[in-house]
């Protein structure tokens, strides 16, 4: 009989040759991506989700073990997304680091002034992320964003979003 370190071991060399696939395809186009997880990853996901379960029948149900795997087991569905999908990734790795700097200021944040404050904020902030992930300069892309802005119609907002912008027009 194996012991619940044994056992979850076993379990973290499932995920791990899950993202042993992911290494192998890192930067490739979307449709490559999918169809490498399509042929492999799918039949590593099946298994994986086969020693949970099995691993949940063999340890104590109240332990924390069992709670994590019920917790992704009973998500299953949203873990395994990416898998048809090849725009997505493994895991929301790189969502953490670009919030990182909000979190670590967070006190911060509980000084906006009100509600209105906080949510404009949180728009600004979402806006300087999703620019950096599109490879733009945040502060370039908020001058030409305020530079324009006034002029702009309004139903062709969008046209403004960084990944629609061209900050040479």
């Amino acid at each position: 009989e194996k012991t619940g370190s044994k056992l979850a071991k076993d379990a973290l060399d499932h995920i791990g040759h899950l993202f042993d696939i992911e290494r192998q395809i890192m930067n490739k186009p979307p449709d490559e991506r999918l169809a490498v997880r399509q042929a492999h990853s799918l039949r590593q996901l099946a298994e994986t989700k086969t020693c949970f379960e099995n691993t949940l029948r063999k340890i104590p149900g109240k332990s924390d073990l069992a709670g994590a795997f019920r917790y992704a087991l009973t998500r299953w569905d949203a873990l395994i997304c990416y898998a048809y999908d090849g725009r997505c990734e493994i895991s929301n790795n790189a969502a953490e680091r670009a919030i990182r700097p909000l979190a670590i200021g967070r006190k911060n944040w509980l000084f906006a002034g009100s509600d209105v404050g906080g949510d404009r904020a949180a728009a600004i902030y979402s806006l300087i992320e999703t620019a950096k992930m599109q490879g733009l300069d945040p502060r370039k892309y908020l001058a030409v964003v305020l530079d324009r802005i006034a002029d702009h119609p309004v139903n062709k907002i969008d046209e403004l979003l960084p990944w629609n912008i061209d900050l040479q027009a």
